[in-house]
């Protein structure tokens, strides 16, 4: 009887783990943040400088309850950008093609888009993109997926000239576009099957 009760139970807690991997899977756990300012191990959040965001340059990492947010506003009706660096640093770039996607912990007032940008065609907006739907201001989490079909182009941006495969393996960064006014938080970016390094 106690022997039933067991397989009972491991059969239970690996169909609840089939469930959750078919749903995208929980969020992975990273462990410590860095020493300096980061939101799941991304310590660069910045403000690009194009359209105009408060802050307008810069990083958005701000205090928030023992640990940290990444704030910010789109003023007006213009293209804004916020830049997340995948290995901390510029020159860095990720191999994501084995990842399902991330889970996102945010808020925002309106739609927005994100690019997932490789490091060899960095520049212009004509890249693969996902829509990052407004929540009404509160904060939500939600879990982004790296299947091809999750990912498209805008026409008014252009349409990347490579193929969405090759930017997984080759990521640099992650690209907030928006051409709305827009209020922002982000307090989770986890990215299955990666873990950013501190530098």
């Amino acid at each position: 009887m106690r022997t039933l009760a067991v397989a009972a139970s491991v059969l239970m807690v690996s169909l609840i783990g089939a469930v959750a991997n078919a749903s995208g899977g929980h969020p992975p756990r990273h462990g410590c943040e860095c020493a300096t300012p980061s939101i799941d191990r991304l310590q660069h959040w910045l403000a690009s400088g194009e359209g105009t965001t408060v802050p307008a340059t810069g990083s958005l990492l701000v205090r928030e309850r023992g640990g940290y947010a990444a704030k910010v506003a789109f003023l007006n009706a213009e293209w804004h950008v916020v830049v997340v660096w995948l290995g901390n640093r510029f020159e860095a770039q990720a191999d994501l093609s084995k990842s399902a996607g991330f889970w996102m912990t945010y808020s925002a007032t309106d739609d927005l888009y994100v690019q997932l940008r490789p490091a060899s065609h960095w520049s212009g907006g004509d890249k693969w993109l996902t829509k990052v739907p407004s929540t009404g201001g509160k904060l939500v989490k939600k879990f982004f997926s790296f299947a091809p079909d999750a990912w498209t182009t805008l026409p008014e941006l252009g349409k990347p000239t490579y193929s969405f495969a090759s930017a997984l393996v080759e990521a640099r960064g992650l690209v907030f576009v928006g051409k709305t006014p827009n209020k922002l938080d982000f307090r989770g970016l986890a990215i299955d099957r990666y873990q950013p390094p501190c530098l």
